[in-house]
């Protein structure tokens, strides 16, 4: 169990972030609660706050805050982002489609993302996040992607989401083309 004083501490902190309306975390984030304490005793700490429920670890090196005043419906996007936080990122291909009505199975367990960093694949509570690793410029990105109100990553347009699809390889025999030659 976290000790008493580090406990309090600690809900403190994350009260403090969850004003800031941030509670997805990765490890370096936290360190500020275990300011004075080396890699191992920081990891034992964050496995502590882990078995006090304080937080739930989302995959290595990511952490939520499930408490969170301002825990939203968006959680795998903030966990994507927190795995990718250098590089741009956007909701595309599969994901993109089916939030645009044009893929017949909606993937409701994963999340697919473009990104300038590299490629993998995450397991989470909250769903798998696949990543695909895209060579375009910054700025051809931001001329195809849109920004949604509240949500954490930007969306593909339709037409790059299709794009993408087709670029990176993917399967389309999910895609209700009668419904693309309407449009």
């Amino acid at each position: 169990m976290v000790s008493g004083m580090k406990q309090l501490e600690a809900i403190q902190t994350l009260r403090e972030f969850d004003q800031q309306r941030k509670y997805v975390f990765i490890k370096h984030d936290l360190a500020k609660l275990f300011l004075n304490d080396n890699a191992k005793t920081l990891d034992e700490g964050l496995n502590r706050l882990v078995k006090a429920n304080l937080l739930k670890r989302a995959c290595r090196g990511v952490y939520v805050n499930e408490y969170a005043q301002c825990f939203d419906s968006y959680t795998i996007e903030h966990i994507a982002k927190a795995l990718r936080r250098n590089a741009y990122n956007y909701v595309s291909l599969e994901s993109a489609l089916s939030e645009y009505g044009l893929i017949s199975q909606i993937p409701l367990d994963r999340l697919t993302v473009m990104t300038t960093g590299r490629k993998g694949i995450y397991k989470t509570p909250y769903g798998i996040i696949e990543f695909t690793h895209t060579k375009r410029s910054v700025i051809n990105i931001l001329d195809h992607i849109q920004i949604v109100t509240d949500r954490p990553l930007r969306i593909a347009t339709k037409e790059t989401a299709l794009r993408d699809l087709k670029r990176v390889g993917r399967n389309l025999h999910l895609l209700q083309l009668e419904d693309l030659k309407h449009e």
